[in-house]
């Protein structure tokens, strides 16, 4: 859907043997590197304890874009004047 490129960083793990000999084997059948593998883990690993990574944040929100309807059309515009009126706050 929508592209995101995060900063990678480098870290080093130890893995058994079998582990390792696993990894290797479902990236080469998966068509990826064991890194990914061990990223997509992660997220899964997160997920299952609630808790999100930035991209899938990012995905989450990105899901609302354009769902929903104001009825104003120059809401583009003026939505600082329109978030002020909804706040009683003055727009500088």
């Amino acid at each position: 859907m929508y592209e995101i490129e995060f900063i990678m960083i480098r870290t080093q793990i130890q893995l058994t043997e079998g582990q390792a000999r696993t990894l290797k084997r479902l990236a080469r059948e998966q068509q990826v590197s064991v890194a990914e593998l061990i990223r997509q883990s992660v997220d899964l690993y997160l997920a299952r304890k609630g808790e999100l990574t930035l991209d899938q944040q990012y995905e989450r929100a990105m899901t609302l874009v354009g769902k929903y309807r104001s009825g104003d059309a120059d809401l583009g515009r003026n939505h600082d004047k329109y978030l002020a009126e909804a706040y009683n706050t003055r727009v500088r």
